[in-house]
């Protein structure tokens, strides 16, 4: 029989016999109504949780995922765990598991997964997690980009539902610019759409803007978490900006003012991917859960009106230590 795969015992062990698994996963988001479960309608959690019930043979399991993609959202380097009992782990390599040269059960389960799901969702590697690991709580950041093609010399028909087309050519260098201006720990409220109770503070890592071969920009962003639509704000600021309509300068200034401007469009989902999910090494794992956990800066709720004629949240007095995450929506 295999080995047990590296941390299997020790996890199942931790968790009273409970195995926590890792699942890495990419998807199209072209045909779903974003990643969390909805009724009616077709969503990647749906489909995944339904597979899983089908190769485990069980209820459908809770899925944790790093990041809860909006319509139309694509990645390519989404993240999740659900937590199975031992005993249905062990099982998994099914009568192939007593041979020297069986699966291991992440495998058989990646395996048994590629023969249920749809080809639009490809769950490419199963694992047990470290302990500490949580998807949702445990990541330091998110990584994601957005593709633009300005000008019939970038655009490839072939590739119409995964990047934005523009008919003016943008400024590359400028966007890059003003996108530099945004880094840092912020509240983000001109730049998300806020839900009640939530906080709009995050820190931006990662803000810059490229051209890959063949001409396409590319907008790389990352960040602690991201509000609800908060990527697809700040790349309508920039192509304000690279289109020549604003100056450098005017994204920052929309952050500093505070309030939402409608003059920031936000672009359609279909250009934008999750590429990344990153997290700390695994004895740090813990302890960024119980940090990501913490509420930073103010809560929102609706309220007032904007002299633009915009909703304006009310702020609440900061809140620490409750079982929150700071991120609603990572797009």
């Amino acid at each position: 029989m295999p080995s047990p795969e590296p941390g299997a015992v020790a996890n199942a062990e931790a968790r009273g016999g409970v195995v926590r698994v890792r699942l890495d996963l990419a998807y199209d988001g072209a045909g779903f109504s974003g990643w969390a479960a909805q009724p009616g309608r077709r969503t990647v959690e749906g489909e995944l949780t339904a597979a899983l019930s089908r190769v485990l043979r069980s209820a459908p399991p809770r899925l944790v995922v790093a990041g809860r993609t909006d319509a139309g959202v694509s990645a390519r380097g989404q993240a999740a765990h659900l937590d199975l009992p031992a005993d249905s782990w062990r099982s998994l390599p099914g009568r192939s598991g007593g041979r020297p040269d069986g699966p291991a059960p992440g495998e058989a389960l990646v395996r048994r997964l590629a023969g249920v799901l749809p080809e639009d969702v490809v769950v490419r590697s199963a694992r047990p997690a470290p302990p500490g690991f949580d998807a949702r709580f445990g990541a330091l950041s998110r990584r994601y980009a957005y593709r633009v093609a300005d000008g019939a010399s970038a655009r490839d028909p072939l590739r119409r539902g995964e990047v934005l087309a523009v008919r003016r050519r943008l400024d590359a260098a400028a966007m890059d610019r003003a996108a530099g201006l945004l880094l840092g720990e912020h509240d983000w409220l001109p730049f998300c759409r806020p839900r009640e109770g939530a906080s709009t503070v995050r820190t931006l890592l990662r803000h810059g803007w490229t051209r890959e071969e063949g001409g396409v920009l590319v907008a790389d962003v990352e960040a602690d978490a991201f509000c609800h639509h908060m990527v697809r704000s700040l790349v309508g600021a920039c192509l304000a900006v690279g289109e020549g309509r604003r100056d450098e300068g005017w994204p920052a200034r929309v952050l500093a003012a505070g309030v939402r401007d409608p003059a920031v469009a936000v672009v359609p989902a279909r250009g934008l991917v999750l590429e990344e999910v990153r997290y700390p090494d695994d004895e740090a794992l813990a302890a960024q859960a119980r940090r990501a956990r913490t509420r930073r800066g103010p809560v929102h709720a609706p309220g007032v009106t904007t002299a633009a004629g915009q909703p304006s949240p009310r702020v609440a007095p900061a809140r620490r230590a409750v079982a929150v995450s700071r991120h609603e929506h990572d797009t």
